[in-house]
This record gives C-alpha cells, sequence and structure tokens, in this order.
C-alpha cells in the first residue's frame, strides 16, 4: 500500500474520545470528576502554578541567578609573568623547582603557568604546565622554547 495524503489515518487506539466530566454518576467520571472531595488539586482552575513545590524554595529561586555557576573542582595554578623570567641566565631551563630555587615563586603549590605580561630578551627552555598564547608567543621570540608538562 503505498503513502498517499487521502490515506493518512491514525493507528488503531490513538485517539480515544475526551471524557465528559460531571455528566452525572453513570457517565463515570461524575460529581467530583475523579478529583477526590476536598483540597487544594480539586478545586477549579490550575492547582498551583508551575515550579510550585509545596512552599519549598522551587529550582528556579534556589539556583544562582548571574553570569554563569561557580567551578566545583577549578583548576589552579602559581602564575608568572614573562617579565619576570629577565632576571634569570639565557639559556637555562625553567621550571618549577629552578625558580623556586632562584626565589622567584615563593610558595609553590600549584602546577606553574606563564602568563604573557611584559617583555623577555633571554633565550629560555620554560617547562610549565601551561602557558597563555601571548606568552607562548613571547618565549619563541626571544628564541626559547615552551614545553608542557602534564
Amino acid at each position: 500500500m503505498t503513502l498517499r495524503l487521502d490515506s493518512l489515518k491514525p493507528n488503531k487506539g490513538a485517539r480515544r474520545r475526551k471524557l465528559r466530566k460531571g455528566r452525572g454518576i453513570a457517565a463515570g467520571q461524575g460529581a467530583s470528576c475523579g478529583f477526590g472531595m476536598r483540597g487544594q488539586k480539586s478545586r477549579s482552575g490550575r492547582p498551583t502554578r508551575p515550579g510550585f513545590e509545596g512552599g519549598q524554595m522551587p529550582l528556579y529561586r534556589r539556583v544562582p541567578k548571574l553570569k554563569h555557576f561557580t567551578l566545583v573542582n577549578p583548576k589552579h595554578f602559581t602564575v608568572v609573568n614573562v617579565s619576570a623570567l629577565n632576571e634569570l641566565k639565557a639559556g637555562s631551563t625553567v621550571n618549577l623547582d629552578s625558580l623556586v630555587k632562584d626565589g622567584v615563586v615563593t610558595s609553590p603549590k600549584h602546577p606553574l603557568k606563564i602568563l604573557g605580561n611584559g617583555e623577555l630578551k633571554a633565550k629560555l627552555t620554560v617547562q610549565a604546565a601551561a602557558f597563555t598564547a601571548s606568552a607562548r608567543t613571547k618565549i619563541e621570540a626571544a628564541g626559547g622554547t615552551c614545553e608542557l608538562l602534564d
């Protein structure tokens, strides 16, 4: 059988007759129409507004309203600007341990991230967990290399 507009019809059992409520006891949904005797849900009109949680603070008021949600597990870095690397000896390898030894970093709690503020004149091999795009270009422009650590 081919499918044509004039042969379209709903599946068997897909369409049911509308219940005629409040039309006497013989109709099956008489008097209270299946809503019980009393209470909030038996009254006329919509029982409660959408999102109502029985007086509990609703979800749309519990979640933060502006901008974005705070990260549950944010990434923390020990940050060093490119300008702070100028004090180091040219041709040396720079990592978190060497920066602590040279006194550039005082509290190395987290992995190292290099930021691009300032200028770099020394040629260095920098090993860090993360680089900003501007820091990477400045290090490579000075003749150095950037190595990502896991």
